[in-house]
């Protein structure tokens, strides 16, 4: 048994409830810098990370879904937040549910992201892994390395399926 996932646009406001959308957009705080040649958009994520660990910076190199596809499990890192930020300028989908111990296919949003727009996953959000979609896509990656287990996986029953 499946459920068929809504996909919608992301939004920062949509968004709020499992971490940041990192964009360069008007409603940001933004202002010129560099003798007025850059426009600098300002304080858009907060890394978080526990005392034990540190920020890394890594690039992942995603291979495309194709849709339909089923959204089996999810994952989430109690410890730090994870920021995604795409370098290949191709839209991608992001699935993601509220921090807690328990989660469920009717807890999952699903938000279809542009080019131009990364996000910022809140330390213990419920996601799916790397969602890229049409053709193999980088994304500039940014959250915690450290000592311990950072990374809790569920499986999802019944499955949601992401629609075509």
């Amino acid at each position: 048994m499946s459920v068929v996932l809504t996909v919608e646009p992301l939004t920062a406001e949509a968004f709020a409830p499992f971490g940041d959308v990192i964009e360069a957009s008007d409603s940001t705080r933004h202002f010129p810098i560099n003798g007025g040649n850059t426009e600098r958009f300002h304080d858009l994520m907060t890394i978080a990370t526990d005392p034990q660990g540190h920020a890394i910076v890594s690039i992942f190199r995603g291979q495309p879904r194709s849709l339909p596809f089923a959204l089996v499990m999810l994952e989430r890192h109690p410890k730090g937040s994870q920021a995604f930020m795409p370098l290949s300028g191709r839209p991608y989908l992001v699935a993601v549910a509220r921090p807690g111990e328990g989660v469920s296919v009717a807890d999952v949003r699903v938000f279809l992201a542009r080019g131009d727009q990364g996000v910022n996953y809140a330390p213990g959000t419920w996601h799916h892994p790397l969602l890229a979609l049409h053709a193999v896509s980088d994304f500039l990656v940014i959250d915690r390395a450290g000592p311990g287990g950072n990374c809790d996986e569920i499986v999802l029953a019944p499955q949601g399926v992401i629609p075509a």
